[in-house]
């Protein structure tokens, strides 16, 4: 590495500092002023995403469409999963659903759909009834027969929050950019899945799909949030680094095909290590091409 690499690296890496982490910490002389920047940290501060390049359709020799389940109690998907109690921890901590479902109602993240296609859009009012279960109890119901009026007492109101999300699932495009010679991945649509709130009191309830966001449009809200770094809190990952970054446990559970996009379950039933089996070949098929448009 030449000098001029060299010093350009060390000012990325404290640009990074400066943007990241509880901003003036070290120089806060009250709570208030902890993660308030400095004029010269605002000023310097040229904290955005990174843009994708421009790739033309005519450079793709190859894609396929891949959707994953990114399951929340394995270890390395933490990150996204916690916290999920925000009571006692910092405003500057949230997970990724609180990050979503924030941006969602204050109306930064613009646009949520109904499927993975992004075919029909909804609404915050739309999901509303996914979110909330309101159930009486039986001195409710007795009270209601009694033609009384139900006492607040009797009724258990039930809402869907971070710590009820099971799994994410993800979208994206395996493509071989023929101009860069070498596979690469795009991350679509992401949607937090829930049990249904219907079915949320069984013991194996229900998993749907709350609603899915159209990753580009969410990668503003995404960066400025950030998640835990368990390697240096100085340095938090923002969510849109860690999910670009593909720092994350996930499996193919459906593929683009000719039957309609079929999921692996359509064809495999009750059968999770073949399912899982599946999932790998799909993945290997996909890898494959790659050295296989270097060999010899």
């Amino acid at each position: 590495m030449n000098l001029k690499s060299f010093l350009i690296a060390v000012l990325c890496v404290f640009a990074v500092s400066s943007s990241f982490g509880q901003a003036n910490i070290l120089n806060a002389k009250s709570p208030e002023e902890i993660g308030v920047k400095t004029d010269a940290q605002i000023f310097m501060d040229n904290d955005k995403p990174l843009e994708y390049g421009y790739v033309d359709d005519r450079d793709i020799l190859y894609s396929s469409m891949v959707w994953e389940k990114v399951v929340l109690d394995e270890r390395v998907n933490f990150p996204l999963y916690y916290p999920i109690d925000t009571n006692n921890i910092s405003k500057h901590r949230r997970s990724l659903f609180d990050v979503i479902m924030k941006s969602v109602k204050n109306g930064d993240i613009k646009n949520i759909y109904d499927d993975s296609y992004f075919t029909t859009k909804r609404t915050l009012k739309d999901i509303e009834a996914s979110m909330v279960l309101v159930d009486t109890t039986e001195l409710g119901v007795e009270q209601f027969n009694a033609g009384e009026e139900i006492s607040q007492e009797y009724v258990n109101r039930t809402e869907i929050t971070a710590a009820h999300v099971v799994e994410y699932h993800i979208k994206g495009l395996y493509y071989f950019d023929k101009r860069q010679g070498e596979l690469k991945y795009r991350l679509l649509g992401i949607a937090p899945v829930v049990p249904d709130v219907n079915t949320l009191t069984s013991d194996e309830p229900d998993l749907v799909p709350l609603f899915w966001v159209f990753f580009p449009d969410a990668r503003e809200v995404l960066h400025v949030a950030k998640a835990f770094n368990g390697k240096n809190s100085a340095i938090p990952l923002s969510f849109d680094h860690l999910l670009n970054a593909r720092r994350f446990n996930g499996y193919i559970f459906k593929e683009e095909n000719v039957q309609g996009d079929r999921a692996i379950t359509e064809y495999i039933h009750e059968n999770a290590l073949m399912q899982l089996l599946e999932s790998d070949r799909v993945k290997d098929k996909i890898r494959n091409f790659e050295q296989d448009m270097w060999s010899y």
